[in-house]
């Protein structure tokens, strides 16, 4: 039903007049606000689906953080680049990971919108705002768990350093490295600790305590 709506929108906007100098702010307008129709009229008649704001915001970023998912569906029909990042680094999966609006991340992610990248990625947005579904599909997707955020932490440290113990859970039934430490000399369970989550303390002592036995150290005898 939305493709046949935004196909419609689509066929009745080719016959608009070229785009004028004032579409630059309609259409970052149109954007953050999810005004659908206006925008797709600007872009039938040739906007850049990849123009941005002053902060380096596509189209796409803005309607995605603001969780305008038929705004967002729109956009994508003209092909936008999924993996641009603006000036602070984020793209549009990650503000609407941040966020948490689900039915804008399932849409860039079917439209295959990257999860793995340098610097802080969508996987260590779930992990820190604890959005525990949303980080079940990009895992689904091939979300590297042992990606680094700028300060050294892993998905793992920045869920346990804020409570979040069903993320801490799911990520412990992964390959995550339990050893890594953050720039400020944190380990995922000393930086639980240190914020008083302790049982999520115990829960990585618990798995590493496991992991050990499962994989004892290989022993070579000389006689």
């Amino acid at each position: 039903m939305k493709r046949t709506i935004l196909a419609a929108l689509f066929a009745l906007a080719l016959g608009s007049a070229p785009v004028q100098a004032s579409s630059y702010d309609d259409s970052l307008n149109a954007a953050r606000l999810g005004d659908t129709w206006p925008l797709v009229q600007l872009l039938s008649r040739g906007l850049d689906p990849n123009t941005v704001d002053e902060q380096g915001n596509t189209l796409l970023i803005l309607a995605a953080r603001e969780g305008h998912a038929d705004t967002v569906a729109a956009i994508l029909e003209f092909r936008p680049k999924l993996g641009q990042r603006n000036a602070a680094g984020d793209s549009a999966l990650m503000m609407a990971v941040l966020k948490g609006h689900d039915e804008v991340v399932d849409l860039l992610l079917d439209a295959g919108a990257p999860v793995n990248h340098d610097g802080w990625t969508p996987l260590m947005y779930a992990a820190f705002e604890g959005r525990a579904a949303i980080l079940e599909r990009l895992l689904a997707q091939g979300a590297d768990v042992n990606a680094l955020a700028p300060n050294k932490s892993n998905a793992l440290m920045l869920a346990a350093r804020n409570g979040h113990v069903d993320v801490v859970r799911r990520l412990l039934r992964t390959d995550v490295d339990l050893e890594q430490k953050n720039d400020a000399g944190f380990t995922v369970d000393s930086w639980a600790q240190a914020n008083g989550n302790t049982d999520i303390a115990e829960l990585v002592r618990t798995e590493r305590s496991r992991r050990t036995k499962a994989s004892p150290a290989l022993r070579i005898e000389t006689r």
